[in-house]
């Protein structure tokens, strides 16, 4: 069980999305387990065969606590010399994740070609097979409906011809209403099998998993109680996240508040903070943010937060004090910017997931990576990788229109910056007065690992930075 958090001590299992004999390989999606804050995808490792799923579903499993057992030979370790080789071609490996991900979309992987090294599959192809699918489903359609009402009028007649005065009462094939398309249900793989074995039909399950999937605690639950009215035979559809159905949405919120609750204690209690504020002119940066935008298509434009997060990871490189963890009594600088990005999700509570590697982006990467980082965050489809832990954290305020932040350090990092509302403001340049676009950037220090005057040069850093947006 991989730590998803400072504050995590243990997880709940959720399901395992790969099965015995599995070939799995570094950063592949393997599994779902929720902490207190989220149901989080957690990534392998490291290469090999699945041997043994330790953890099952409902398990509580500490922080460090076995969940699977890998083989290390995997495929390309060839058989023992002794036995014969076929010389049959091999089928492309698919790895468990786009395995998933085909069974979600109906996909049937023998249809689709591999376009990656040695034909394997990828996620690009994936995609390309549920587009072409869902086109055809959508040319077939209207097809079948034509055809379902030729085959009842045919029917219609040959009955009104067998039997007198049939005619009269037989509908007219044109009245008849077109089928509802019934919408694909998703079910993990779990969850099916316990239905199978319970005996359960899964038509009549409302799922509360991610994008309304089936989970196994959802069939014992329908199983538990077999005299209930059935749900409807097409559900209504629920939101996207993990816990966002109104019977556990108020559960889920109170249990990450309490979290946030531990650890902001413990930041209080524990660390001895300064905070220093700095106004900085964004107007180059604002200028510079147009005219590259006029070069990029709509969904690539950029947005003046994605040079801020960019600056703030590269003033950290450039004063590394502020770049690392208190553990044990001392400072440890971390050697590469892992730069939290503290998030607010609609439904209440905070997630703080990482952007690794952070300083050596881009700016056109960086606006690519704060998207999707938000968009699966609020979606509840964040990976292991998203929630290690960060060397520093930024909050950024600034749509919400307030002035400042004076944010509170997660431990163990040292340091935390804050950005509040770009707002036009009298500004003296050069000894004119006029209105600039201007930002209050904020710095929290931990004065047990750095002072002032280290906080004061991270800032004119900053500054700097973005008075030469072209440089980042």
């Amino acid at each position: 069980m991989p730590s998803l958090g400072a504050d995590m001590e243990e997880g709940i299992f959720l399901e395992w999305l790969v099965h015995p004999g599995d070939q799995v390989h570094r950063g592949d999606i393997i599994a779902v387990v929720e902490t207190p804050k989220s149901a989080v995808e957690v990534e392998c490792f490291e290469d090999g065969t699945v041997e043994e799923l330790v953890a099952h579903e409902g398990d509580v499993v500490p922080v460090g606590g076995v969940l699977a057992r890998l083989d290390g030979r995997h495929e390309g370790a060839g058989p023992p010399a002794a036995e014969a080789v076929p010389t049959t071609p091999h089928a492309p490996k698919v790895s468990p994740v786009l395995r998933h991900r085909a069974q979600v979309l109906g996909i049937d992987l023998a249809t689709v070609t591999g376009t990656g090294r040695h034909g394997a599959l990828t996620r690009a192809d994936l995609e390309r097979a549920a587009s072409q699918l869902e086109a055809a489903r959508a040319t077939e359609a209207p097809r079948t409906v034509e055809a379902a009402r030729t085959v009842e009028a045919t029917r219609t007649l040959e009955t009104a011809a067998a039997v007198p005065g049939a005619s009269a009462r037989a509908p007219r094939a044109e009245a008849m209403p077109a089928p509802e398309p019934v919408a694909r249900q998703r079910v993990s793989p779990y969850a099916r099998r316990l239905a199978r074995e319970a005996g359960t039909d899964l038509a009549g399950i409302r799922g509360t998993g991610a994008g309304g999937a089936v989970r196994a605690a959802d069939v014992r639950a329908t199983a538990a109680a077999p005299h209930a009215e059935a749900a409807p035979r097409h559900p209504e559809v629920v939101p996207r996240h993990p816990g966002a159905a109104p019977a556990r949405r108020g559960a889920d919120a109170e249990s990450m508040r309490q979290s946030i609750a531990a650890l902001m204690t413990t930041s209080n209690r524990d660390i001895p903070h300064y905070y220093l504020t700095a106004t900085i002119d964004l107007h180059t940066c604002q200028e510079w943010v147009r005219a590259r935008n006029r070069e990029l298509p709509v969904e690539q434009r950029l947005v003046p937060s994605a040079l801020m997060l960019l600056a703030a990871a590269r003033a950290a490189r450039a004063v590394p004090e502020l770049n690392g963890h208190w553990v044990d009594g001392s400072f440890r600088p971390a050697d590469r910017v892992d730069l939290g990005l503290i998030l607010s999700l609609r439904r209440g509570g905070l997630l703080v997931p990482v952007i690794h590697d952070a300083d050596t982006l881009t700016v056109d990467r960086m606006m690519a990576t704060m998207r999707e980082l938000t968009s699966r965050a609020r979606a509840g489809r964040l990976r292991g990788s998203d929630l290690a832990p960060p060397s520093i954290t930024v909050s950024n305020l600034g749509d919400q229109g307030v002035e400042s932040v004076h944010g509170v350090i997660y431990p163990p990092q040292v340091a935390l910056v804050g950005f509040g509302a770009v707002a036009d403001r009298p500004w003296a340049v050069a000894g004119m007065l006029g209105v600039r676009p201007l930002v209050t950037a904020t710095l929290a220090g931990d004065h047990r690992a750095t002072d002032g005057a280290i906080g004061a040069r991270f800032l004119k850093h900053l500054d700097r930075l973005l008075q030469r947006p072209e440089e980042l």
